[in-house]
């Protein structure tokens, strides 16, 4: 199964958007991290998703024989990748790790690939695959992050969410980026809401205590990483191949632990730099080894 329309090359609008997704996604933990203590997980990401839904609601459109993608997609990327997303930033103090955890996300998206939709894996791809949970499972082999484990099996379920919602993108090709993040941040907020207002009613009386540090990047979570940078994202991979966007996008992770370590003053262990490394080397040999040739 084609990726979507493909272009032989990146031009130079389609690196910046790169580059400012990379940045905007990493910068985006520090931000959640904030959030998220100063509120509740349910609640932050629940008013996130409100928010990106009013900024984008006039763009807002239902698509005849799409409709329901946009909904699974929505509840996929904005609903329940950021709900597990948020609950492990609540349990980890150690946000590095988590970012590690992340890179499953693309061995996540291409297994589900083989598995939902017949795609063919190569050995290459296999190998990639194998190296990029070899990293990830490195972690439990740190001391220093040994009470992370449940937050990082947390984080590798969203990493499964997410990958699931990118094989959904595949279904979205020419919807227009702002109608796209309109229904994620619909679908977030009518998924998350009622469970906020249930669960974490003492957050919500706190609303109104939560300090300018918290609603500034508060602010950057919702223009910054998700319609400015999931919108990036989703553009080029309505323009581009997986296969292409994704050797890009290896930045994320690296950038992400790099700046929780300066925000948070946590420690970057040799385990932590071993099994990235390695987890990264398999994310980059799946998003580089061709696709295996029908027989």
């Amino acid at each position: 199964m084609s990726d979507g329309p493909s272009r032989p090359h990146f031009g130079i609008a389609a690196l910046g958007l790169v580059m400012l997704a990379n940045i905007f996604f990493a910068l985006n933990v520090i931000a959640m991290k904030v959030v998220v203590d100063a509120s509740a997980p349910l609640l932050s990401v629940a008013l996130r998703m409100g928010c990106v839904c009013l900024l984008c609601a006039p763009a807002l459109r239902p698509l005849p024989g799409r409709t329901g993608w946009l909904m699974l997609y929505g509840f996929l990327n904005g609903g329940l990748f950021l709900l597990l997303l948020n609950l492990a930033l609540f349990m980890a103090t150690n946000v590095g790790a988590l970012a590690i955890a992340g890179q499953l996300s693309v061995p996540f998206s291409l297994l589900l690939g083989a598995l939902l939709l017949g795609e063919r894996l190569s050995r290459q791809k296999i190998a990639g695959v194998l190296l990029a949970f070899a990293g990830v499972v490195a972690l439990v082999f740190d001391p220093h992050i040994s009470g992370e484990i449940p937050a990082v099996l947390v984080m590798a379920s969203a990493a499964m969410v997410w990958g699931g919602g990118t094989l959904v993108q595949r279904k979205l090709a020419g919807v227009s980026v702002m109608n796209g993040q309109a229904w994620n941040g619909l679908m977030g907020f009518v998924t998350l809401a009622p469970f906020a207002i249930a669960f974490e009613r003492s957050a919500i009386a706190g609303l109104p205590h939560v300090g300018g540090l918290a609603i500034g990047w508060f602010a950057f979570s919702c223009i910054g990483a998700t319609i400015m940078g999931q919108g990036a994202l989703a553009w080029l991979l309505q323009r581009y191949p997986v296969s292409s966007v994704m050797p890009f996008m290896l930045a994320s992770p690296v950038l992400s632990t790099l700046f929780a370590s300066l925000y948070f003053h946590t420690p970057i262990t040799l385990v932590m730099i071993g099994g990235g490394t390695v987890a990264l080397v398999g994310v980059a040999i799946i998003a580089l080894a061709r696709d295996r040739t029908p027989t």
